[in-house]
């Protein structure tokens, strides 16, 4: 890595900035399910649409949570992901054979030992 810094560094800087975003996100979401739900509560006539608008305020404050700890969820298993990716490399094959080759994703090239640029099945 350049500068010095570590993989794991560097995906912990990543999982970090990522989960600020998604904490931001959800912070305006839920500012705004409480903005719109008072604004509910106040143009209501009786109780019972007031109660309704709070339990709808209190279901999209608990979705908006929700969704932001998938998010989180989902930036630290990026970060593992990567991680093991670092520190667990692919084994670069040795020899001539299929296996030697590189994956090319199925299209022939010079590399891949394609004759005539044809494509020929292994």
């Amino acid at each position: 890595m350049q500068g010095g810094k570590s993989t794991s560094a560097v995906e912990a800087a990543k999982e970090a900035a990522a989960n600020v975003g998604a904490s931001a996100w959800a912070g305006k979401e839920k500012t705004k399910a409480v903005v719109q739900e008072t604004a509910a509560k106040v143009r209501a006539h009786d109780a019972a649409e007031k109660a309704a608008a709070d339990a709808r305020m209190h279901e999209r404050v608990r979705e908006v949570e929700a969704v932001k700890q998938d998010a989180m969820r989902h930036n630290a298993a990026a970060k593992e992901h990567a991680n093991a990716a670092a520190h667990h490399p692919t084994p670069i094959a040795l020899g001539t054979g299929a296996a030697a080759r590189p994956h090319d994703g199925g299209y022939p090239t010079a590399a891949s030992g394609a004759a005539g640029g044809r494509y020929t099945p292994n």
